[in-house]
């Protein structure tokens, strides 16, 4: 696997919703079939944006209370972060989701 940060309930605050650039978190699971699916996605990002943007996953069945509180009734879901908030949520795998992910990265790198 790349090098793309995984991130649990008791460091998001700090990792994620203090962070001073946009973050993009995978919520994800072992036994989530269209959860590996996205993974390279989630990495070609991670690879194209480099520093200016924080790319991390979050195993839901390990970190039960922040995809809770976030409202995460499905997987995979991706959730991009800009100060302290959900900027961008984006639910399941579609074929274009590269290309509308980093789309949607670099709208709030401005």
């Amino acid at each position: 696997m790349s090098n793309i940060q995984t991130v649990t309930d008791a460091e998001f605050e700090a990792s994620v919703l203090k962070s001073e650039i946009p973050v993009l978190v995978d919520f994800w699971a072992t036994w989530c079939g269209p959860c590996r699916m996205i993974a390279p996605i989630v990495e070609q990002i991670q690879v194209e944006l480099g520093t200016k943007v924080k790319v991390m996953k979050m195993d839901i069945d390990e970190n039960p209370a922040t995809p809770m509180s976030l409202g995460i009734m499905s997987i995979p879901t991706v959730i991009i972060f800009k100060d302290g908030k959900p900027a961008e949520r984006s639910v399941g795998y579609r074929p274009n989701m590269k290309g509308d992910l980093t789309a949607k990265l670099e709208a709030l790198l401005v």
